[in-house]
């Protein structure tokens, strides 16, 4: 969905950016004028409402920022799940997106399949966006554009890795979740979305998925972002099996925001939006 071109005597310079998931959503107000973000803020769902639909839930948080009823030039909606993956655009067909997810998680003929093209890089990500929050949305807030969460991770990781020929690993955690993404100058050679239930199974699909591409524990780097801190536990054991752990410098970003570090590093995919 785009929005309607804006008349520039009309125009705001402000651009809204909501991040949605089913336990939640964040969203953040920039100023595009100077590249700046002026508000952000963050809302988790009470657990104890689960008798509520989804609706019901942004409905109640939507009623307490008045920046969701503000107007925008443009207004991007981010979908957070881990219902996606990536297919090189040569091999893609828009009339079989539901094959590509078929793979790595379960799919329904009455599912909604899109994709965002990563230009740059050649590819395409495909996904399983939430339509009833889209449709919640579109009520809400009006015309809006989307991606998932993962087409900007991804586009981001790979700007990183320009000029660095060595293998390097980028871990973004969720509460829900965890990607993995393996980059070599530019290239993606793997992306993965793993479900954990305890600090084991992070360091398990690590050292799996590192085993797999011939990465050593004593010497790849890894570089971890999203929720996690050095005060976590899967922190601690990822530290003790892996010798080069640190946290992806949030420097450049940091310079467009008044947050701390750990902010930049768990809202990365929403600031960059």
């Amino acid at each position: 969905m785009s929005i309607h071109p804006t008349n520039i005597t009309s125009k705001k310079y402000k651009k809204l950016s909501i991040q949605v998931s089913l336990s939640g959503f964040s969203f953040c107000c920039f100023d595009t004028l100077n590249n700046t973000i002026t508000s952000f803020n963050e809302v988790q769902f009470n657990t104890l409402q689960q008798a509520a639909t989804i609706e019901e839930l942004y409905t109640d948080s939507f009623k307490k920022y008045f920046e969701l009823k503000d107007s925008y030039d443009e207004i991007m909606v981010i979908h957070s799940n881990n219902l996606s993956t990536f297919v090189p655009a040569a091999l893609f067909d828009e009339d079989y997106m539901g094959s590509y997810l078929q793979y790595n998680t379960k799919v329904f003929e009455t599912d909604f399949f899109t994709y965002d093209k990563i230009s740059n890089y050649e590819m395409n990500s495909v996904y399983i966006p939430y339509v009833n929050i889209n449709n919640f949305l579109i009520d809400q807030i009006g015309s809006f554009d989307y991606k998932h969460a993962n087409s900007i991770l991804i586009e981001k990781v790979l700007e990183g890795s320009k000029n660095n020929d060595d293998k390097k690993m980028v871990v973004n955690f969720t509460p829900e979740h965890f990607e993995i993404i393996i980059v070599q100058n530019q290239k993606l050679l793997l992306f993965n979305s793993f479900e954990y239930q305890a600090p084991e199974d992070f360091i398990y699909y690590i050292l799996f998925t590192a085993e797999q591409l011939g990465l050593n524990p004593e010497s790849f780097q890894l570089e971890l972002l999203g929720t996690i801190t050095k005060n976590d536990p899967f922190y601690t054991i990822a530290y003790k099996y892996i010798r080069n752990v640190t946290f992806l410098d949030v420097s450049a970003l940091q310079q467009k925001n008044s947050f701390s570090t750990v902010q930049n590093q768990k809202h990365f995919i929403l600031f960059q939006s």
